[in-house]
């Protein structure tokens, strides 16, 4: 009910519309001859390789400052060189997200910052050590080290032998040129020694070479994807503070919302029927001053007064519809959806198969999003049909409107169908929208179930 209809939900008539694009650049070379060569490949290898050192100097660091601090908890000084420690790993651990979003491109948010009721070291130190994110951040300085250990050892000998066998025929020439052996030498003993040192010992090797620089970047791949969970999920903020930052996010987007609908009843009432009972009242008042001079005209003016009260009623019916449908109240999602498709510009089939009720908000929420849809492609799709089906899946609601009109729909910033992603995403919802340019449009929306 917020949203403004004029947007256009992003179709090509309104302005969240996008045309298509030109088909994104096609490499001639397939992926697993290009993946060795590829920047993200070479970033990657960056990060298992500098890997090492900063895990040597991390795991140093957090067993050398818990190991000290527990051995030092019979006194006093225990505390602060254990909060000192923590306050460490923090800062490695603020180094390692950077570190992982320059070469993976991982974005991780950072933990919500220390929250010290009160002034002093004390203070500090009891709000760091009862910080769930900085032990978290400790075990991950401590897992990190022998992983980083395996993961470099792994890469560096699939690279080294990779290339070296690959380029093989390159510098084959050095061995007997300048080394004064036969090439590469393969085993060796007092009696006997092996040299690939013949055209087809050297084809075979290259050939192995290739086939295993192939496989370098997706053993890689493998090794930054453990990387990738160990970063998300121990340095960034935990599921309970990123759950409640949602939460709080999707109150806002509700306070928003109410407040928007509030304003426009608001005006609605004002510029409608508040208007209009204004007039009829002056009206009415004129009438009952001629009603003895002039008896026809004052008929004439309640006659008029009569046709104001009925405008009126049908603008207070029409934005109580809006508000809350008393049909939905009465006979639930199949009846009122009906309804609104009647009034749909194109012949629109609404299929509601529900074993039982959803909660009334959730049932408010449905009607108005499918509500929304349906005036959307009365306005802006050129459809010649529609349809709407309803249905559950296990403890989800689940709405589809299809029609065959000229598609194109962008659920981008800025139009119509973002404002109604929020709308449920603010109860835990999901809006999907699947619109090709020349159509049709698919637009699903899914809502948690509560009976």
């Amino acid at each position: 009910m917020a949203t403004e209809y004029g947007q256009g939900y992003g179709y090509p008539n309104g302005p969240g519309f996008h045309e298509a694009g030109a088909e994104g650049r096609r490499h001639r070379l397939p992926t697993p001859l290009r993946a060795p060569i590829e920047a993200r490949s070479w970033r990657e290898f960056g990060y298992v390789m500098s890997g090492l050192p900063v895990g040597i100097l991390m795991f140093t660091f957090a067993v050398t400052m818990f190991s000290l601090g527990m051995g030092l908890l019979i006194t006093f000084l225990g505390i602060p060189v254990l909060a000192a420690g923590l306050a460490g790993v923090l800062g490695f651990g603020a180094l390692e997200r950077a570190r992982a979003r320059g070469l993976l491109g991982l974005e991780v948010a950072a933990p919500k910052p220390l929250r010290v009721r009160k002034h002093g070291a004390l203070a500090w130190m009891g709000a760091i050590l009862k910080n769930g994110s900085a032990w978290r951040h400790l075990l991950y300085s401590v897992v990190q080290f022998p992983w980083s250990v395996f993961s470099f050892v792994v890469a560096l000998t699939f690279w080294a032998y990779g290339w070296a066998m690959l380029t093989y025929p390159l510098w084959f020439w050095v061995f007997p040129m300048y080394g004064g052996q036969g090439g590469l030498q393969l085993y060796g003993d007092g009696a006997h020694r092996i040299y690939l040192d013949n055209p087809f010992e050297i084809t075979v090797t290259a050939l192995l070479g290739l086939l295993i620089t192939m496989a370098t970047p997706w053993i890689v791949r493998a090794l930054t994807t453990v990387d990738r969970v160990m970063v998300a999920g121990l340095l960034g903020p935990s599921r309970l503070a990123s759950r409640v930052v949602e939460l709080e996010s999707d109150r806002g987007v509700v306070v928003d919302t109410a407040a928007a609908d509030l304003r426009r009843i608001e005006r609605d009432l004002h510029d409608g029927a508040q208007a209009r009972l204004v007039n009829l009242a002056m009206g009415l008042g004129l009438a009952k001053e001629k009603l003895t001079e002039d008896p026809q005209a004052a008929a004439r003016m309640v006659d008029e007064a009569h046709g104001e009260v009925k405008t009126a009623l049908q603008e207070l019916r029409d934005l109580a519809r809006g508000i809350h449908p008393a049909v939905l109240t009465d006979r639930g999602l199949d009846a009122a959806l009906s309804s609104v498709a009647s009034r749909c510009t194109v012949p629109v089939q609404v299929d509601v198969d529900l074993p039982a009720r959803p909660a009334p908000a959730i049932e408010g929420i449905a009607y108005f999003t499918v509500s929304e849809l349906l005036q959307n492609i009365s306005k802006h799709a050129r459809a010649t049909r529609a349809t709407v089906d309803v249905w559950r899946v296990e403890n989800r609601l689940m709405l589809q409107v299809v029609d065959d009109g000229v598609g194109g729909a962008d659920v981008s910033g800025g139009s119509g169908l973002a404002g109604l992603a929020e709308r449920l995403d603010a109860v835990d919802g999901v809006l999907v929208v699947d619109s090709p340019v020349g159509g049709p449009s698919r637009i699903t929306a899914e809502l948690p179930w509560r009976g």
